[in-house]
């Protein structure tokens, strides 16, 4: 893939992987655009990186995805790489039954937007000469964590949607990749983090963005985490024996 010249738009791009991407972006001599829903954090990504264009919207909603795409095409003519990188974790416990899912919902942000923001973006992608779509997914969609069952399943949905949609546009112009991040250090679920004390941060959100930007080079369309390399050629029996050593404690 080529990675100078294009015109770059990132869900999420105010912070952690999304705003690494950004900067890395910036530096290969890109056009970058982020979006987010915190204002005052995507101000203070632009005071860092004054050529970095924002805009606030929330792409969780009809309304703000039709809205985010409506201010790219008018603006950005030559938009040609969308990042699905927006997304939350929390961790339910579904012994409380429905009262669990009460709060922010992570299908909407994690999965539905990914899908119809790929669906409004296509055309528009496809007309270019070269473009792509990278969804930032996890390790957690093959190997999940019982704590955060909705972000994985969500995650898995993410692996599986990436898969087809290679497929169904594999004679375009659009490369489809997916990148599956080990643990980052990010602000993503530091409340639980913190509440549990968790000693491991995980890689640097530079670190990641450094790997991610190395394997679009190479037209790596499943950019993995390295601990994933071994299940490419795992058995079910294994990933078995691997889910419950990660849910033990559970």
């Amino acid at each position: 893939m080529k990675l100078n010249g294009n015109t770059v738009l990132i869900t999420g791009g105010a912070t952690g992987i999304g705003l690494a991407l950004a900067e890395s972006f910036l530096k290969q001599e890109n056009e970058v655009i982020i979006c987010g829903r915190r204002e005052k954090r995507l101000i203070e990504a632009q005071k860092n990186h004054p050529n970095l264009h924002i805009k606030e919207c929330d792409v969780s909603t009809e309304e703000g995805r039709k809205s985010l795409f409506k201010w790219v095409t008018d603006n950005f003519k030559n938009i040609n790489i969308l990042i699905n990188n927006a997304g939350i974790q929390r961790a339910i416990d579904f012994t409380e039954g429905i009262k669990s899912l009460e709060g922010e919902n992570e299908i909407t942000i994690n999965l539905e937007a990914l899908i119809y923001l790929s669906a409004l973006f296509i055309p528009i992608l496809e007309s270019k000469e070269e473009s792509a779509i990278i969804n930032i997914s996890s390790g957690l969609a093959i190997t999940p964590l019982a704590v955060f069952p909705v972000y994985c399943a969500t995650k898995a949905g993410v692996h599986t949607f990436t898969q087809c949609l290679r497929y169904q546009l594999s004679k375009t112009s659009i490369k489809i990749f997916e990148v599956l991040p080990p643990i980052v250090d990010t602000e993503l679920n530091m409340e639980y983090r913190d509440k549990r004390g968790t000693g491991n941060r995980g890689i640097k959100s530079a670190k990641c963005a450094a790997a991610i930007i190395k394997g679009l080079a190479n037209d790596e369309f499943e950019i993995l985490n390295p601990t994933l390399e071994n299940l490419k050629t795992a058995t079910r029996s294994d990933l078995d024996k691997l889910f419950e050593s990660m849910n033990g404690h559970w």
